[in-house]
């Protein structure tokens, strides 16, 4: 169950995640393994969990409770960001996903953003998803639906990233330690501990402003993996972004 928080507001977005995985499902850290897009790559079959376009627009894909791992005859989930990534703003993204059949892949959520807007989609393996936007403020997504508090994870995290500082480019506030947060029941932990073959295995932090954007990455845990920038130019000429950002080693907080 992999988690998005996303902040929004006054012309800028800010979204952290985690990404829980089998720890033997290979993957490549986030570069240009697209035209015109930079995201993680899942070696197994070739999709993302997490991509940004030339444009600033970000998708993320997530699974829903009990739909782990490929199913026969679906499509694999990871191409979704690609698929929405063609767009030019969040809208056109979420619009392009809307207009799929969910039924082609085991069901799924979707966090698409730009610094102007950000949307939630829902694919439940039938009809299409709709795309709905997403308040100012924080949103939660996990498995579950935006700030849903029958999430454990959401109802015991929620409440600490609504109290902590808005982050923006450059300045992240609390928002580092708060991702690397193990603690808890198993079900709560929003930084997961390796468990039966499960866990945690990387980290983002990404800033979208209307002046530029910033990928922070860690290639494992956030509590023992540190932050660095990602080149957002990468593939991208004639279409640069301005990426901002120092490397940050996040320590192993204490809650």
């Amino acid at each position: 169950m992999c988690t998005v928080i996303l902040w929004r507001g006054e012309g800028r977005c800010c979204l952290a995640a985690n990404r829980d995985e089998r720890l033997d499902r290979a993957w490549d850290p986030p570069g240009p393994f697209w035209p015109g897009i930079i995201g993680g790559r899942d070696r197994s079959a070739g999709g993302t969990w997490l991509a940004m376009n030339r444009h600033g627009v970000v998708a993320s894909v997530l699974n829903r409770p009990g739909t782990l791992g490929p199913a026969a005859g679906k499509r694999s989930r990871g191409e979704l960001p690609i698929l929405a990534l063609g767009a030019l703003t969040a809208a056109d993204a979420a619009a392009r996903i809307a207009a799929l059949p969910a039924a082609e892949w085991r069901p799924f959520h979707m966090v698409i953003a730009d610094a102007r807007e950000a949307f939630f989609l829902c694919g439940l393996g039938m009809g299409t998803a709709e795309a709905i936007p997403l308040p100012e403020g924080v949103s939660m997504v996990t498995a579950h639906p935006p700030n849903d508090r029958a999430s454990p994870r959401t109802a015991r995290h929620l409440p600490r990233f609504r109290a902590a500082a808005p982050p923006r480019l450059g300045d992240w506030g609390a928002w580092p330690i708060l991702l690397a947060d193990s603690e808890g029941a198993a079900a709560e932990a929003l930084n997961v501990p390796p468990l039966g073959g499960f866990g945690t295995v990387c980290a983002s932090l990404v800033a979208l402003e209307r002046d530029g954007q910033e990928w922070l990455f860690a290639p494992g845990p956030p509590d023992r993996a540190a932050f660095a920038p990602v080149p957002l130019d990468q593939g991208h000429a004639g279409q640069p972004c301005v990426a901002r950002g120092v490397e940050a080693a996040i320590p192993r907080p204490s809650f």
